[in-house]
């Protein structure tokens, strides 16, 4: 028998796999920037491209089961913005956090209506010590 092979579309273009990084703990209070794969189609046909959300975590809700969600609020020109993220979303490349606020709460939705800051401190980022000669050689 003669096997018939399927002539594949020229057209068709493979999507870009991007890989997921394991989640940082979370917590309320936290400054993070979340990066979001957003998947547009258009007359040109599909686009992809990861946009980022900056903003303080409000609520964390459902724990490490598969529905937990956080939600991030934003101020952008003087408009307040929330979005919730399901945490375990494969549109959810990374989460990055870039300070921590001292809270006392779990849910920080007074922070809608609250004009004053909150107090944070900046979560260290591993850094990596560069390996130059140059600083033995200044030494001899």
């Amino acid at each position: 028998m003669a096997e018939s092979k399927k002539p594949e579309k020229k057209g068709k273009k493979e999507k870009k796999k991007v890989e997921k990084e394991p989640l940082p703990e979370l917590k309320t209070g936290m400054t993070v920037k979340v990066h979001q794969q957003i998947s547009e189609t258009g007359p040109k046909g599909d686009k992809q491209r990861i946009q980022v959300f900056e903003g303080i975590i409000l609520a964390h809700k459902h724990g490490a089961e598969k529905g937990a969600t956080i939600t991030v609020r934003k101020i952008s020109d003087g408009i307040s913005v929330e979005k919730i993220f399901p945490l375990n979303s494969p549109n959810i490349i990374k989460i990055e956090p870039l300070k921590q606020a001292r809270t006392r709460r779990s849910k920080l939705y007074y922070l809608r209506s609250y004009k004053k800051r909150l107090k944070e401190k900046k979560i260290p980022t591993p850094t990596v010590k560069p390996t130059s000669t140059r600083s033995a050689e200044v030494k001899k």
